[in-house]
């Protein structure tokens, strides 16, 4: 197959009839993948990792909270980028990739506000302070709640479609200020512990834990995502004809895969 016909070949699983089994098929395997990958993560990071001679224990929280605002930063911008396809092509599953993206995004932000503020407590001695960082991450996840509130609250489709493309892509400017308010302010968070243009500046198996939990936390946001998709298709394709022919089979069958 010549690269024409690849191209083709993938752009079909852009109409949703297509990939909505698809889905399906990956799903399961991505999970399964992120449950590997978080057993064995969690077991670098907490069995394996050495303790750090600065902070002690405490540190290993590392292990959840760095992934976790990887993966909240990350989604966003995925989100803006579905966005963006959607407005510029106009394609109904750009949107709804990224509608079902914003829940597991706001999550992970939780999380590392959340694990954020254990390992501020006995490091700087307040679970919160209005650092630029974390000030910066909170605005992310009021961004999260902003996109899944007006989408969810505009009756329309297309015009909910628009109005959360908009604030995924407005917002998008919040990403990189979150990145590098270490450098751009006098903050209390520490610098970046891996970089593109540094070595890396802790240990091989704190890395290496670091690294499968951030593999792992990729692993499962493709998976539930490919979950919480499909039937937001079934709903949005409603009034066609291979939605009636897909839910006659899984009926059929007793359930979940097309």
């Amino acid at each position: 197959m010549n690269k024409p016909e690849r191209a083709r070949s993938l752009f079909r699983f852009a109409a949703p009839q297509n990939f909505y089994p698809l889905a399906g098929r990956l799903a399961p395997r991505f999970a399964a993948v992120a449950a590997v990958l978080g057993v064995a993560g969690l077991w670098l990071g907490f069995f394996v990792a050495p303790t750090d001679a600065t902070q002690g224990e405490v540190y290993r929280v590392i292990f959840i909270h760095v992934p976790a605002a990887w993966m909240s930063m990350f989604i966003y911008l995925v989100m803006a980028f579905w966005s963006a396809v959607g407005l510029v092509m106009n394609t109904r599953l750009s949107f709804l990739m990224s509608q079902a993206l914003a829940p597991t995004g706001a999550l992970f932000c939780v999380v590392a506000l959340w694990t954020g503020a254990l390992w501020g407590k006995p490091t700087w001695g307040a679970y919160w302070v209005w650092d630029a960082r974390l000030t910066s991450q909170l605005l992310l996840l009021f961004l999260y709640f902003g996109f899944i509130a007006l989408t969810r609250a505009i009756e329309d489709p297309r015009r909910a479609d628009r109005a959360g493309a908009i604030i995924a892509l407005v917002g998008a400017v919040n990403v990189p200020i979150i990145y590098f308010s270490v450098q751009w302010w006098n903050t209390l968070h520490q610098g970046a512990s891996v970089s593109l243009t540094k070595a890396p500046s802790m240990a091989a198996t704190m890395l290496a834990g670091m690294l499968v939990m951030a593999l792992a936390s990729w692993a499962y946001t493709l998976a539930v995502v490919l979950w919480r998709v499909r039937p937001m298709i079934l709903e949005r394709e409603r009034h066609t004809e291979w939605v009636g022919v897909v839910l006659e089979q899984e009926l059929r069958t007793g359930g979940g895969r097309a």
